[in-house]
């Protein structure tokens, strides 16, 4: 970890790893997804060790303290101990990971899929009843 004062939001988002690209953390900046301190940020926001940070990750939502500041992307091992996520932040996250485990399957919702040949055709008779004999959907008069 190199000794910096300050550091780009998006830089250090990417750096620890929390988004892939730099673009792609500068887009979610940029979306709102991403606060320093409470406040809206731009991507080109200093930030400071001791600050915090609450972004979200696709459906996760996460509150992390910034410890450290990275001139290079390295591997997680050392992008984790940039950040320190909140009890809250920690405990909520698993409680949404609960919920989705224990959220019901939504296949098994449907009752049915798509209607077989013999379901389609008699779809088709029992809608033919008004339209079948015309050609078209204008009024003969």
């Amino acid at each position: 970890m190199n000794m910096m004062e300050t550091m780009r939001l998006d830089k250090w988002l990417w750096c620890a790893r929390f988004y892939k690209t730099r673009s792609l953390a500068t887009e979610e900046i940029a979306k709102g997804r991403v606060t320093v301190n409470g406040l809206a940020a731009k991507p080109a926001r200093d930030l400071r060790c001791g600050d915090t940070v609450a972004l979200r990750q696709g459906p996760i939502a996460r509150t992390v303290l910034v410890r450290g500041l990275s001139g290079a992307r390295g591997p997680a091992p050392v992008a984790q101990q940039l950040y320190e996520e909140t009890a809250e932040s920690v405990q909520a996250r698993e409680k949404a990971a609960e919920m989705r485990r224990l959220a019901p399957e939504p296949a098994a919702a449907l009752s049915q899929g798509r209607p077989t040949k013999r379901n389609r055709r008699d779809i088709e008779r029992a809608g033919a009843q008004g339209w079948g004999d015309r050609w078209s959907a204008s009024l003969d008069e």
